[in-house]
């Protein structure tokens, strides 16, 4: 494969959908679009955000090893559609945003794929950004902050572990680290 497989992951709330955004906007990626069983929120568009279907058709798909990946998170199920990502690679390197368990999953599938975890500067950021998204009960931010302390227990099975504390400096470190990996490639 000539395209990349990139993998960005991290606790919710940690700002990957934003730096994603940024990545995107300087162009030369695709985005594997995710399918979901969870409901959409305001401002998530189907086939864009996710591709929101039913659970039923969710684990139909399983069945059918039409996922390179899967969980279920939070009670919903989570997956990346195994022919949308493979159809994207004949033409850009492609990011997958997932949760760690994922991304471990995509690096046994994919060996050669770059796995980055965005971290928050520290659980009090993380903890005032839940809040700040106004989107979460005080029950389910906790929730969010446990699973966030698994996911940190899961960095050293990453290529990179990358800070989001500057948004600009994090979108350029991911940059660079992008970069330099394609630079070995061609070596």
């Amino acid at each position: 494969m000539s395209n990349q497989l990139i993998v960005l992951s991290g606790p919710s709330g940690v700002g990957k959908g934003t730096i994603v955004n940024r990545l995107l906007q300087k162009g030369g990626y695709a985005l594997s679009v995710s399918c979901t069983t969870r409901d959409m929120r305001v401002g998530e568009e189907e086939g864009k955000s996710y591709f929101f279907i039913s659970k039923e058709k969710f684990e139909s798909l399983i069945k059918e090893n039409g996922f390179l990946e899967y969980s279920n998170h939070f009670g919903n199920y989570y997956g990346t559609p195994a022919a949308f990502v493979k159809d994207k690679l004949k033409t850009h390197d492609v990011i997958l945003e997932i949760e760690v368990d994922g991304a471990l999953q995509i690096k046994k599938a994919y060996p050669q794929a770059l796995l980055i975890m965005i971290l928050p500067p520290d659980e009090n950021a993380l903890r005032a950004r839940l809040k700040g998204r106004g989107t979460e009960s005080d029950e389910r931010i906790e929730e969010r902050i446990k699973r966030y302390n698994y996911e940190l227990s899961k960095k050293g099975f990453y290529d990179f572990a990358v800070i989001n504390g500057d948004l600009d400096k994090a979108v350029a470190e991911i940059e660079n680290i992008i970069n330099s990996k394609k630079e070995l490639k061609h070596d």
